[in-house]
């Protein structure tokens, strides 16, 4: 498997970001990314515009972020050529999908698009010029869910005793996925394939910090030192290649969609070349896999590039944890196992589900 490391959910000038789409690509060239995903909200103006290629060596995809009327219910939107809906100015002045999101999930899902929750969970209210932005519709028609956004994160963490500290250092205060978020994801799971991406929600936005001086909070290049989405492909990217652009973005929207991939803070250390795979009779099984084996027992391995506490996780549970670098489980029990590894009491590397069918 080729591995490519990558950053989803960032906006641009196009939205509420402040970077340009060149110079942001600049930034992830210099933070060793090889793709970008970029969301403006409401708008595949971007890719009307020609920005959807190869930009400073890396491959630059775009897609949107849409939200309901009630500005909820974010969903960030790839490999389509149009914006489902229509939309009406909202009274903060953003803009709102008229279309329930139920109904412009499945449009996205009917035009052949993948898409992915958004910060499902948020809960907060320390800065209200921040309100959060939950996922509460009933639908079954999404790709997969946003398990893991830095900024949701470190806004909901924030409290006064430490505001100016996050401020500040922007990436050691984020720990690890959100509870409420990894249970959705498991019982969502459970029942079909729903893969898991980390988004880091950059906007490079500026604030004001005590009334008195303003910082860059969000700068891009400091979060994609942050949450990364790693892709499995079966072959390499042609780099730079213009004529198979279009076919290297399909294969990595591909991966996306079946979970050939997986997160990582690179906060903790680069996750490259970690790996998480089935063995049975001769027939190996990645992330996003199933694989049956009528009650017999099926090899689990975890391959971590360094030390640290290894969790597996079976049916949203905890079964097992070692701390080691490579690690070999015989399981029997069907249902969807995951591995997360942790550093201290960190969150690094969060794995896609295998799915075990006797």
């Amino acid at each position: 498997m080729h591995e490519y490391t990558g950053a989803v959910h960032i906006h641009s000038v196009y939205s509420d970001g402040t970077g340009k789409i060149e110079e942001i690509a600049k930034a992830a060239y210099d933070s060793d990314l090889d793709f970008i995903m970029m969301t403006d909200h409401n708008t595949l103006k971007p890719k009307e515009d020609g920005f959807e290629k190869w930009i400073s060596n890396v491959m630059v995809i775009i897609g949107y972020e849409v939200n309901d009327m009630q500005n909820r219910n974010h969903y960030l939107a790839f490999g389509i050529d149009e914006v489902i809906g229509t939309y009406r100015e909202l009274a903060d002045g953003e803009l709102g999908c008229k279309l329930s999101a139920k109904e412009y999930v499945r449009g996205i899902k009917d035009k052949g698009g993948i898409g992915f929750i958004a910060h499902p969970d948020e809960k907060r209210n320390h800065l209200p010029e921040h309100p959060s932005y939950p996922w509460v519709e009933e639908t079954e028609d999404y790709t997969g869910i946003e398990i893991w956004n830095h900024m949701s994160e470190w806004i909901e963490g924030m409290d006064e005793s430490n505001k100016l500290d996050r401020f500040l250092h922007p990436l050691k205060s984020i720990i690890a996925p959100g509870t409420r978020t990894l249970e959705r994801w498991d019982r969502a799971a459970m029942n079909r394939h729903v893969t898991g991406i980390g988004g880091v929600d950059a906007h490079a936005l500026k604030q004001n910090v005590l009334g008195f001086f303003e910082v860059e909070i969000f700068a891009y290049k400091v979060l994609f030192k942050s949450i990364r989405t790693h892709v499995l492909l079966e072959r390499p990217l042609e780099k730079n290649n213009k004529t198979s652009f279009e076919d290297d973005k399909t294969r990595v929207l591909e991966a996306l969609k079946k979970g050939k991939c997986f997160i990582s803070n690179f906060y903790h250390g680069n996750a490259k070349g970690f790996r998480f795979f089935a063995e049975f009779k001769g027939i190996t099984c990645n992330s996003g896999d199933s694989i049956s084996s009528n009650g017999e027992s099926v090899i689990l391995k975890a391959l971590v590039p360094k030390e640290c506490r290894i969790k597996l996780v079976h049916n949203g549970s905890i079964i097992d944890e070692k701390t080691a670098m490579n690690t070999t489980w015989s399981v029997k029990d069907k249902g969807i196992y995951r591995v997360e590894c942790w550093i201290g009491d960190k969150g690094w590397i969060f794995s896609n589900h295998i799915r075990v069918i006797n």
